[in-house]
């Protein structure tokens, strides 16, 4: 026969052999999957800003599993993420993705279209996932640092390919060790509809409850606090308080209203100053401040994307062709801003550019904020 304690850990997808410190409440794994939530919900703004795709991670699912279950139930490779917190948390986490969800990053993140994701997992595949992580990571950090109210920073991730057969899990959980599994739905617009699955030890997710917990007594403490100083003056001191605020008022409003009749009041229609014209006023008044400031002036005959690849492959005499016409006008920029058009000319032995066209001084000096 099943305790009732062990049948509810079933139905909680628990082990029923686990120790009692190996096992997490209810309520202690939806704090989990909160905590998860809004890390997480910071580390997705940070994702979308790398790959320029909207970027969405849902609610998480927490469970509680072992290694080699893991192993059981996902025996492909996958590309992990080892990340260690170093200040204010002590405790490793290990974060999970799906090869073809870590090609189809890295091609977004070279300036591809997230299609280029044939062949095998390379360097730089590895690479350019570890610095996603990092800072996604770096944004679920500062998240942490707010909700728990301390500093709170990691090491670089270490990023690798894996399975969980292998021997690197052996290293940081025993096979049958009860770990948190913590998975979110991660949607990348048209390109990605996988899951990124974090891993923890009980110990650490027993951690962040703890400064959970912390934050909410603190908080608790301090409300009560306000409350006890706050505390309402007695009926009759209230009262006469009252009384002398109503004497002054009415001595206030008869002043007032003698004043009032004595001195007649002018009133005039308002006028107002054209917003452009004020704006340039101002804009030409601060300019006046900066006129000695030096500025580098730059002159781009044009531009395109290469991938690293054809940037590797350029030698001496190849031709890289630009996105303008010949003869077309060329860009003089001024602090890396547009506020002219021109043409090349020789002036001697020296190039020169002649201006066929400029913005306006109003205009230029918006441009150069």
């Amino acid at each position: 026969m099943l305790s009732q304690e062990e049948i509810d850990a079933l139905l909680r997808g628990q082990d029923i052999a686990m120790q009692p410190s190996q096992q997490l409440a209810p309520e202690e794994i939806d704090a989990i999957g909160e905590i998860g939530n809004i890390s997480m919900g910071a580390a997705a703004t940070t994702l979308s800003t790398l790959v320029g795709k909207k970027v969405t991670i849902t609610t998480p699912e927490v469970t509680i599993t072992t290694i080699k279950e893991l192993a059981r139930q996902y025996p492909i490779p996958f590309v992990a993420a080892e990340v260690k917190y170093t200040q204010g948390l002590e405790g490793t986490n290990i974060l999970i993705i799906q090869e073809r969800d870590v090609k189809i990053i890295t091609d977004l993140m070279m300036g591809g279209g997230g299609t280029n994701i044939e062949g095998e997992i390379t360097d730089l595949h590895l690479s350019a996932i570890g610095e996603v992580m990092n800072q996604m990571m770096g944004s679920a950090c500062t998240s942490l640092s707010t909700m728990f109210n301390k500093s709170i920073l990691i090491s670089p991730p270490n990023t690798f390919i894996m399975d969980f057969s292998g021997d690197f899990f052996n290293t940081l959980f025993k096979s049958d060790e009860p770990i948190v599994r913590i998975n979110f739905k991660m949607v990348v617009e048209g390109l990605i509809d996988s899951y990124i699955m974090q891993l923890l030890p009980i110990d650490f997710a027993k951690d962040l409850l703890s400064n959970l917990l912390g934050q909410y007594q603190q908080a608790a403490t301090q409300q009560v606090s306000d409350v006890s100083s706050s505390q309402e003056p007695s009926q009759t001191a209230q009262s006469s308080r009252n009384q002398q605020e109503y004497k002054v008022s009415q001595h206030e409003n008869k002043v007032f209203a003698e004043e009032s009749k004595a001195q007649p009041i002018n009133v005039q229609p308002v006028s107002f100053q054209p917003l452009e014209e004020k704006a340039a006023s101002a804009n030409r008044n601060n300019l006046d401040l900066i006129l000695d400031v030096p500025l580098q002036v730059s002159v781009e005959l044009g531009r395109t994307h290469k991938l690293i690849k054809e940037i590797l492959e350029l030698n001496v005499g190849s031709v890289i062709e630009l996105d303008k016409m010949a003869g077309e006008p060329i860009d003089v920029l001024v602090n890396g801003k547009v506020i002219a058009k021109g043409e090349v000319v020789v002036i001697d032995d020296s190039f020169g550019v002649r201006i066929t066209d400029i913005i306006s001084p109003d205009k230029r000096i918006s441009s150069l904020k």
